[in-house]
């Protein structure tokens, strides 16, 4: 099974385009050039307020999101729920789980966004024509990772992803690839992930559309491609002392398909295990003129091996406004 993750990984590698690229180029960034725009966007709280550098630290249930070898460094259930108050007042949703079942973990996910209804407009009715239509996307995956040495770890991410727009839907099927590696007692971790790689899906279905001559019926899309898009990054804790405070940075390449390559940094803080202050940055993101800030709380006294961690996070776009993410983790011996 590591043999097929590793060949799969390097041929999701090669459909990323191969220029090199070490700082983000503005003027050849490809943007616009896939759909399923929803899963490239963090609904984890803990995830966006450290920059969306997550590759390598996401240790709870949105490791399914991240990098789905992160799920094999646990050794009990991990569940976990998030909602994002995402711009133009579309609500992101996301629901995960996983469990070690003998010599492996297996998980389950569920990602989901809802627009609401928007009304229809077009060049005779720009102020609308009195119909409404919403946009509805759903991903749902299954995940099956296993840590080979107590450094070392793997995992597959199989998603079903179906788009709704209108009258027209796109669906397909996609995969998400990782492996996590800890470097000894060094404090360092390294992670890599490819995340929705598949084949193109094809949309079905019709829409109405307002000519000069009259409504014309349009049947006939063009194929959409996924998202893919690649991370490679590492973490590093320069202390620890005893259960008092944890300190980790983390910085991340990312390199998606249909833009330019980003580096994301974070920083995160725990103090006491029950209080966790975050912060990051994305560098080379059109309008992310703020850092990413965060929080979360652990909820003391649910026994040993229990764990309960409230998180918040806040991002923003410079024209967009404020996003807010609430989430819950819960752990389980």
């Amino acid at each position: 099974m590591l043999r097929i993750a590793l060949v799969a990984a390097a041929l999701a590698a090669r459909a990323v385009p191969a220029r090199a690229q070490v700082l983000p180029a503005f003027g050849e960034d490809r943007a616009g050039t896939s759909g399923f725009q929803f899963l490239k966007v963090p609904v984890d709280p803990r995830g966006a307020a450290l920059g969306e550098a997550s590759v390598v630290t996401a240790s709870d249930a949105a490791a399914l999101f991240w990098n789905p070898a992160l799920a094999a460094q646990g050794g009990g259930t991990e569940v976990g729920i998030a909602t994002a108050a995402y711009h133009a007042d579309v609500a992101l949703h996301y629901a995960a789980g996983y469990r070690r079942v003998g010599p492996v973990t297996i998980g389950l996910s569920l990602q989901a966004l809802d627009s609401g209804e928007m009304a229809v407009t077009d060049e005779f009715n720009p102020d609308g024509t009195g119909e409404t239509f919403a946009v509805t996307d759903v991903a749902a995956g299954v995940t099956v990772a296993q840590a080979l040495t107590d450094l070392f770890s793997y995992g597959v991410t199989a998603k079903y992803v179906r788009e709704s727009i209108a009258g027209v839907t796109s669906q397909t099927a996609l995969l998400d690839l990782g492996i996590f590696y800890q470097v000894g007692d060094t404090g360092v971790e390294l992670g890599v992930a490819i995340r929705n790689f598949g084949g193109d899906a094809t949309p079905s279905g019709s829409i109405t559309r307002q000519t000069i001559d009259g409504p014309v019926e349009e049947t006939e899309f063009q194929g959409i491609h996924p998202p893919t898009t690649f991370l490679m990054g590492a973490s590093w804790r320069p202390f620890r002392t005893g259960a008092a405070r944890d300190l980790t940075f983390v910085g991340q390449l990312t390199r998606p398909n249909d833009n330019a390559e980003r580096f994301n940094v974070g920083a995160e803080y725990v103090w006491n295990e029950l209080l966790s202050l975050r912060a990051g940055y994305r560098f080379g993101v059109d309008e992310g003129n703020l850092p990413s800030f965060g929080a979360g709380l652990r909820v003391p006294g649910l026994g040993s091996g229990r764990d309960l961690r409230i998180d918040y996070a806040f991002t923003s776009l410079e024209r967009l406004g404020a996003v807010h993410r609430i989430g819950v983790n819960l752990r389980l011996p």
